[in-house]
């Protein structure tokens, strides 16, 4: 059975034409451009069609949302404007379906800098609730049919653009998982991501780890706590240099009771 891919991007006051071009866009596409005006528009690039939707509302979650309402492909796959994709994407992301009929959605690799990077397959495995955070967004691909079924949506409370600076692609997965789906990982990469300047990550910063600290909440619940001990000494080296230990998780404890009916 053959399945149709589709590609929602998120970008910001972007080229339409040009940036197909810069991500190697091989199939449908959808582009939701955050930027100063309301059109829409569309276009034909290497004999796929791309539609087009600039808007003047800021908010990765809401592009996002944006682009699933108005999604049409079989499968669809998430995406940014820093991503370009390896020839060949939309057929290894159709055998990896066709392969695994079990998943309804599947993470794929997309090769990014080693100090950004938080996971890489090695092999097919089962995606769980407890390491469902390590995983962006860029890596999804979903079946349509079955994310329409389960009413899951991007938040919008997170995210560049929104109140929290990240944090809406793990919601979005362990809902999606908690609704009974099947998730699974795979060791095929399909793209990388281009060197430049993240529009949300300023660095470990308090704010970092006070957002973090909310998303554990809506994560993990009564063992958020717990959990944003074990990420701080875990990944110590990396993220606690201008913030110790001990201030960091101050900070991601902050942002856990800031939550309403949290103590």
């Amino acid at each position: 059975m053959s399945h149709s891919v589709e590609v929602l991007i998120a970008g910001v006051n972007q080229n339409p034409e040009l940036l197909m071009e810069q991500m190697n866009i091989e199939s449908d596409a959808i582009l939701v451009n955050q930027c100063d005006k309301y059109e829409i528009s569309m276009l034909e690039h290497r004999g796929r069609t791309v539609r087009v939707f600039h808007m003047a509302e800021r908010g990765v979650g809401l592009s996002r949302n944006t682009a699933l309402m108005r999604a049409k492909g079989e499968i669809c796959l998430f995406s940014d404007q820093d991503i370009v994709y390896e020839s060949g994407y939309e057929q290894a992301i159709r055998k990896e379906f066709e392969s695994h009929p079990e998943a309804d959605m599947i993470l794929f690799n997309i090769e990014v800098a080693e100090a950004r990077q938080t996971y890489h397959n090695e092999a097919w495995k089962k995606v769980h609730w407890y390491n469902c955070g390590r995983y962006g967004a860029v890596s999804f691909a979903i079946r349509r049919e079955k994310m329409l079924e389960s009413g899951v949506t991007f938040s919008l409370l997170f995210g560049g653009g929104a109140k929290y600076s990240a944090g809406e692609d793990s919601l979005f997965l362990k809902q999606f998982m908690d609704k009974g789906y099947q998730v699974y990982a795979s060791p095929v990469t399909i793209g990388k991501e281009s060197a430049g300047d993240s529009t949300w990550f300023k660095g470990y910063t308090e704010k970092f780890f006070f957002d973090r600290g909310v998303l554990y909440h809506y994560l993990y619940g009564s063992l958020a706590k717990s959990w944003a001990l074990r990420f701080l000494l875990a990944h110590k080296k990396a993220l606690c240099g201008d913030l110790s230990v001990k201030q960091a998780y101050e900070q991601m404890r902050k942002g856990i009771q800031s939550v309403k009916g949290t103590k």
